[in-house]
């Protein structure tokens, strides 16, 4: 990313959260396992999951409302809306112009963002940060998941982590010297260890698909912890370096929130304390592409984000990609 982004910033962090809370215990009702357990190897205590009825983009909106009353700025100014999810309303029409007819965002290109899971939100602002220049100065950034109803509701290893959630930003050019995106890094490599098995066009679904739960959400937790712990501190050290920064020049670690003690084990492997790389995971679960809005949304909520401070974004997600981006607020 060349110097001129010193001026993309992303700023208006917001979340939307479902009503209904679900506890470990209420879980267990349908999973074989314990709350023990679960918080044992997962820190997580309760998700949030979304009415019947409603869908990502009643998610999204809730969030997108909530960035634009923030920043001031009407529906009609933006001038792009970035998407990310793997729970769309619906294969097609856009989930992202469905956000956009709701809001009175007129003027606004829909970009759905689907295929890239748990590293959707930072790969969102990546987008969203190429896209700034003469045409594009305003461009609202959301991530939106139902995951719960991609979940097996038997299948333990996958049905404990995830909750439902929003959250969004907003990507602008502004002139602010010493703010904004300082470094990007974003890779990946191909690897089917997380993902659905059917529903696409190499196997579409079935009636025995959906019979034997190939349309459901599979994950090899071993593999995921493997590449997690060795990707993320690797990425965040070559973004921090790219800044022209030290670990300790930054104030907060906003890691994907898949499970705490990943976060911990990668925070711990940085050096860093604990208490830069706060935590919506125990209260919210795995909320894939909207869990970094979750953090920055707390973190802004709280006056965290003043001007000045540096936040690392730090993301892996099935595919598998992973990245880090730095932001100077």
């Amino acid at each position: 990313m060349d110097a001129r982004n010193s001026a993309v910033t992303v700023r208006h962090f917001a979340d939307a959260l479902p009503d209904r809370m679900v506890s470990n215990s209420e879980l267990c009702a349908t999973v074989d396992s314990s709350d023990e357990w679960i918080r044992s190897r997962t820190g997580i205590e309760s998700r949030r999951f979304l009415e019947d009825g409603a869908a990502a983009s009643d998610l999204a909106l809730r969030a997108a409302r909530s960035v634009l009353s923030e920043s001031g700025l009407p529906a009609v100014d933006v001038d792009a809306i970035v998407l990310a999810t793997v729970n769309p309303d619906q294969p097609f029409p856009s989930t992202a112009l469905t956000v956009a007819q709701a809001l009175g965002a007129v003027r606004a290109v829909p970009i759905d963002l689907t295929q890239a899971a748990c590293s959707g939100g930072l790969l969102a602002i990546e987008i969203a940060a190429s896209m700034i220049g003469e045409r594009y100065r305003n461009i609202l950034v959301l991530a939106s998941e139902v995951l719960s109803r991609q979940m097996n509701p038997t299948d333990r290893t996958t049905r404990i982590f995830f909750g439902d959630a929003a959250g969004g930003a907003l990507v602008s050019a502004e002139r602010a010297v010493g703010r904004g995106i300082r470094s990007s890094v974003v890779e990946s490599e191909l690897d089917m260890s997380v993902g659905i098995r059917d529903g696409g066009s190499r196997h579409p679904l079935t009636a025995d698909s959906v019979a034997h739960g190939r349309h459901y959400v599979f994950m090899d937790g071993p593999r995921v912890w493997k590449l997690a712990t060795t990707m993320l501190p690797t990425v965040v050290r070559r973004a921090v370096d790219e800044a022209g920064l030290a670990l300790d020049d930054v104030d907060h670690f906003v890691f994907h929130q898949a499970n705490r003690n990943i976060v911990e084990t990668v925070v711990d492997s940085l050096g860093v304390p604990r208490d830069k790389a706060p935590i919506t995971v125990d209260r919210l679960g795995n909320t894939g592409a909207a869990s970094i809005f979750t953090v920055l949304a707390e973190l802004e909520r709280a006056a965290l984000l003043r001007p000045g401070t540096v936040t690392v974004i730090a993301t892996i997600g099935a595919g598998f990609i992973w990245g880090a981006l730095v932001l100077v607020h």
